[in-house]
This record gives structure tokens, C-alpha cells and sequence, in this order.
């Protein structure tokens, strides 16, 4: 066990993470989507300290984070295809999945030929991989398959002891974590997320879904992820005891009182957290969520959290 110091996200934090990263240490640290637990993306001993922290299986790959499209070229190769989308979307909620320059740790790559890269849109985010000098390996900073964080409180919650520090710059704004495109030879969906698919298929016109695998070829394709210690009944038009509404209606716990499925997601793992910790173990209902726009990434977190384990 360590001690996980809490940082602010001014300078002198900034440049206390970045010195713990260039350490090869771990250090949480917020993004527009979830909080992600940054690594040296070029370490293999800091990427392996990831994969102890949250008891993530190996074969998960990572997402690499970047603060330019120069770091995102110098790591992947980019065809017309992704350097259109990083034009459009980037910075950003968008991961491309990508051929890698072979520069990241094989443990971000999972040892495939592809490495997942994101370009945030979080100014916090930016400016450590910027004073870091390096890419930033993160997934979302919470142990393994549990509910990802959107508070620094959240990531102390379940990793505390475990990382070197946690800088805490308030709430996400998105929620969800970010959604994944491999660039292959047909644009593949590998996960919804924070941009809602519409806007890439209005770009690129439709995309194609992945077959099912074994193993994952990008990260968040786990069966059972996201999950709340308590049982998840989805599309409950009865609610129990504990549930999660979503639209007019009474009730405390509400993904959106006013139907919006950005404020819906943005609320998701944070309610999800609060009616855990009211369960106590029984039964939580969900109510319906439409399936568009960022109703499909707030839908494949909520079948993922209530699939079996």
C-alpha cells in the first residue's frame, strides 16, 4: 500500500504527476469522459502497475493518450480515413484503433498489430501529457469491471492506496467513456461512447460491427464491465425499490428528469454508485433508454454492468 496523494490541477500539481509519470508511477487524472489512470505508455514496467492496480487481465489492451496529432503520428499509422476523423473529432470522446508504430509498450497493444489512440478534449488532460513529455496509457481508474469513476472522490473509492496520486478537477462533463473506431479495412464500431455514432456515420458514412471474438482487440468489449455490486433489471417500466429513472417522474435518483441523453450520460455512473450503495445488494431497475445517439453508449454500459459475471 502507498499513499495517494490528491492534487490540484494547477501548475504545481501538474508538475508533481508529471514527475511521479516520468517515475513510471500510476496517477489518475480527469478527461472529458471518465477519469483515466495514466501510465508512460513507452514504460512496460508502468503499464504492467496499471494492470496490478485495477486487476485488469492482460490480454485487455490500452488506450494511449496524446496531446497532438504530431505524438498521435509519431505512434500509429494514420491512412486518409483517420486523418480525416482525428480532423473532425479530435480532441475529443473518439479512440482510433490503429496500426502501431511499435513505440508503445506491447502491454498497451496486448501484443496485436493495432494500438488505441485518443487526443482528449480535457484541458486538464492535455496539459500532463504535455508536462509529462510522453504518451499517457489510461483506462478508466477504477478496479477492474467495476463502475468507472467521474469524480476524484469515485477513483479514491476504489484505488486509493494502490496509485501514486489523483488529480481531482470536478466532475466529467461527458460521462461515458469514449467511443472506439478501428480504422481496418471496413470502419469498424468496437464501442459506443461519447460520440454518438451519428456524427461519425454523417462523416463517414455507416459503419460495420465487429464479429464476436475471443479475446478483445480494443478496450470496454469485456461481456461484464461497468458493473455495481447490486443485480441490474434494465428497461423496467415497474419501478422496484431502488430505480434509476430517466424522463418526467417521481423518484430521486434520475438520469435526466428532462429526457436529455447527454445529461443522462453524464449522470450514469455516478447514479449507478448511489443506487449501489442504496441496494445494498437487491435488486436495482433501470428505466428505458432510447437506443440513439448517446442512448447506445449509455445502453452498452448498462448491459455490460447487468450482464453475469
Amino acid at each position: 500500500m502507498e499513499t495517494t496523494e490528491t492534487l490540484r490541477p494547477d501548475a504545481p500539481g501538474l508538475a508533481r504527476a508529471a514527475a511521479l509519470l516520468r517515475m513510471g508511477r500510476l496517477v489518475a487524472f480527469p478527461t472529458e469522459t471518465v477519469y483515466g489512470l495514466g501510465a508512460d505508455a513507452t514504460s512496460d514496467m508502468a503499464c504492467a502497475r496499471i494492470f496490478e492496480a485495477k486487476g485488469r487481465p492482460r490480454f485487455n489492451p490500452l488506450i494511449a493518450h496524446v496531446d497532438s496529432m504530431e505524438m498521435a503520428r509519431g505512434l500509429a499509422v494514420f491512412d486518409a480515413r483517420a486523418e480525416a476523423l482525428a480532423a473532425a473529432f479530435w480532441p475529443g470522446p473518439l479512440t482510433l484503433v490503429l496500426p502501431t508504430a511499435g513505440v508503445v509498450s506491447p502491454l498497451v497493444t496486448a501484443d496485436l498489430p493495432t494500438v488505441a489512440l485518443r487526443f482528449p478534449a480535457h484541458p486538464t488532460a492535455r496539459a500532463l501529457i504535455a508536462a509529462a513529455g510522453r504518451p499517457l496509457a489510461a483506462p478508466s481508474a477504477n478496479p477492474s469491471g467495476r463502475v468507472s469513476p467521474t469524480r476524484a472522490a469515485h477513483v479514491l473509492e476504489g484505488l486509493s492506496g494502490r496509485i501514486a496520486a489523483v488529480i481531482d478537477d470536478g466532475p466529467c462533463a461527458v460521462g461515458v467513456e469514449s467511443t472506439i473506431l478501428g480504422v481496418f479495412e471496413a470502419l469498424t464500431l468496437l464501442r459506443p461512447g461519447g460520440l454518438a455514432v451519428e456524427e461519425i456515420e454523417r462523416l463517414m458514412g455507416p459503419l460495420t460491427l465487429p464479429p464476436k471474438t475471443a479475446l478483445p482487440n480494443a478496450p470496454g468489449q469485456l461481456e461484464s464491465h461497468y458493473a455495481p455490486d447490486a443485480p441490474l433489471r434494465l428497461n423496467a417500466t415497474t419501478p422496484g425499490a431502488v430505480h434509476i429513472g430517466f424522463g418526467p417522474g417521481p423518484g430521486r435518483l434520475n438520469l435526466s428528469p428532462k429526457g436529455s441523453l447527454v445529461e443522462a450520460a453524464a449522470n450514469l455512473f455516478h447514479l449507478l454508485r448511489e443506487a449501489d450503495a442504496l441496494a445494498e445488494g437487491a435488486e436495482i431497475t433501470v428505466a428505458p433508454i432510447p437506443e440513439i445517439g448517446l442512448g447506445r453508449a449509455i445502453n452498452d454500459r448498462l448491459r455490460r454492468a447487468a450482464a453475469p459475471r
